[in-house]
């Protein structure tokens, strides 16, 4: 392999320069295209492709298998990523596997994704030790999670020369207009049916988890974000109180949009975490540890507790699928209230969305209900009926609350 020379060439018929060398052991003339009209860019890719081919790093596409692959993307390209999306991108090509099993990476075509899509829809079978149970068909929007992070790692192939041209994804369409949201936000009314089923779920600790369910509906953190959120200012995720107003301090690691960033806290949330008192400010803001470990409960196990509780309070935020109520639907509630208030751009900055489109589709779709009964109040003089926005933390107290300004910066809650 140390005789493989790699020439740059120009063929009359085609764009692009060409990359070539005669294979030692066949004879025969191997190529493929540079990618680049530029000699200077061909020739550093030359280089490249004739160090792989010596030391024995490539692979033609035809012969890689999809194992090696996944090793190879899992090692140079997820590694530098979000755990997060390490997780979410290894369990779109378990599905992958447990449904195609590829044994080549090129095998990965058009149809063969499209066949992929319709086999998850498809009840399966789940074998664990000596169990084995049933599982439904996907839905649309897990089926677009899943495509969502097959998309980029195929995409890598066909950069890195692994694979020869990129599969078209179909992903399942939806009628104009319609998200894809497996959820949708809480009432108030529902938030105080949550608050009082959490001494059902969790009798030991009830005290914590009340806070930790008034501080998801208050500040509309992500679950992840939420049991990082930390007092100390060492920390890549704090409630900075220094400033002029509270603040959110948020590095790199510790979100989901991995860049630096400083953002204000909506005022409600600011003045319940402040009355926190100051002698335990000190660690994670919410506490959530295991009654027999003492240790902070993973962020799965407090996901599927919020839906316990959401199940217990009986809110059921998807008919269709049987869906009750779980920490991003608190989320969705702090959207919502807060999309009637300000500017979706502002609105973008508060929920940490990438890309305003989100905001818009998910957000500023506000009830027709509310809507129509402020239409009604300007029109004949009828109080417009807001409900407790800004949320309350007792009980049976939703349809008795009533919002009145109180400056250009807070609203206060009057029962």
């Amino acid at each position: 392999m140390d005789e493989i020379k790699v020439t740059v060439c120009k063929y009359p018929d085609r764009k692009h320069l060409v990359l070539r060398y005669i294979d030692p052991i066949s004879g025969k003339q191997k190529t493929r295209s540079a990618k680049t009209a530029s000699e200077g860019d061909a020739i550093k890719e030359a280089g490249k492709w004739e160090d792989e081919l010596r030391t024995g790093r490539y692979q033609a596409p035809s012969r890689l298998t999809w194992a090696e692959f996944r090793k190879r993307y899992e090692t140079e390209k997820l590694s530098g990523l979000g755990e997060k999306t390490q997780q979410t991108a290894g369990t779109a090509m378990n599905h992958l596997e447990r449904v195609i099993n590829p044994d080549r990476l090129c095998k990965l075509t058009t149809a063969t994704l499209s066949r992929f899509q319709a086999e998850l829809r498809k009840p399966y079978e789940v074998v664990r030790g000596d169990k084995q149970t049933m599982k439904p068909g996907m839905k649309d929007v897990t089926i677009t999670s899943i495509l969502r992070h097959l998309r980029p790692a195929l995409s890598w192939a066909v950069s890195m020369g692994l694979l020869p041209k990129m599969p078209d994804f179909h992903p399942p369409k939806r009628p104009k207009g319609q998200t894809l949201m497996r959820g949708r936000p809480i009432t108030a009314e529902e938030f105080d049916r949550m608050i009082a089923a959490v001494p059902k779920v969790r009798p030991h600790d009830a005290p914590a988890w009340i806070r930790y369910l008034t501080g998801l509906w208050l500040s509309g953190l992500r679950l992840e974000e939420s049991l990082a959120l930390s007092w100390n200012q060492d920390s890549p995720f704090y409630a900075d109180l220094t400033g002029k107003r509270p603040a959110f301090r948020i590095y790199a690691e510790a979100q989901k949009a991995r860049r630096d960033e400083v953002l204000p806290m909506t005022p409600d949330f600011a003045q319940w975490l402040l009355q926190t008192p100051e002698a335990e400010r000190h660690g994670r803001v919410f506490k959530l540890d295991g009654l027999q470990t003492g240790k902070p409960i993973t962020a799965k196990r407090v996901c599927r507790l919020v839906a316990k509780v959401g199940r217990k309070a009986g809110v059921v935020v998807n008919k269709a699928d049987g869906k009750y109520a779980s920490a991003h639907d608190l989320r969705r509630a702090f959207g919502t209230r807060w999309a009637k208030r300000v500017m979706p751009a502002v609105l973008k900055r508060l929920m940490r969305h990438a890309s305003i489109d989100t905001t818009m589709s998910f957000y500023v779709d506000l009830d027709a209900d509310e809507m129509a009964t402020d239409l009604w109040a300007k029109f004949g003089g009828e109080k417009p009926s807001q409900g407790n926005i800004f949320g309350n933390n007792a009980p049976n107290q939703a349809k008795k609350a009533e919002t009145v300004p109180a400056d250009d910066s807070t609203e206060t809650v009057k029962p």
